[in-house]
């Protein structure tokens, strides 16, 4: 991430761009050799016992967090908070939460509800 992503007059193509590449390393960035399967940071922090899912929410909520500073309404920054709680939730679960954790990549869909949003 730049610092665009956090300056004040920064264009919605620049803060989706942030984002793009925000969402890639916390749900694509490594590819599970055989499997055909890519996963990223936010399930092995969730591997962590106890703390590691919480440690992961809080971290996906710099999306919530840069749809607020771009306008986005208070419903769709609802929405990916509930998205972000509903996966901490189930990653909370030992072995199977963090398969799902694994499979459901909140950041990527928050990611496009707001270039949804935006139009981007």
């Amino acid at each position: 991430m730049t610092a665009n992503a956090a300056a004040p007059n920064a264009s919605p193509t620049e803060v989706m761009e942030n984002l793009d590449q925000f969402a890639y390393w916390m749900d694509d960035c490594i590819r599970i050799p055989g499997l055909n399967v890519r996963v990223g940071l936010d399930p092995i922090i969730g591997l962590v016992p106890g703390w590691g899912d919480v440690a992961g929410a809080v971290i996906s909520c710099y999306v919530p967090y840069q749809a607020y500073r771009t306008g986005a309404p208070i419903s769709l920054i609802f929405t990916m908070l509930t998205i972000i709680v509903a996966e901490a939730a189930v990653g909370s679960i030992p072995v199977a939460g963090d398969i799902v954790d694994a499979v459901i990549k909140s950041n990527k869909v928050n990611v496009q509800m707001l270039k949804d949003h935006l139009g981007v």
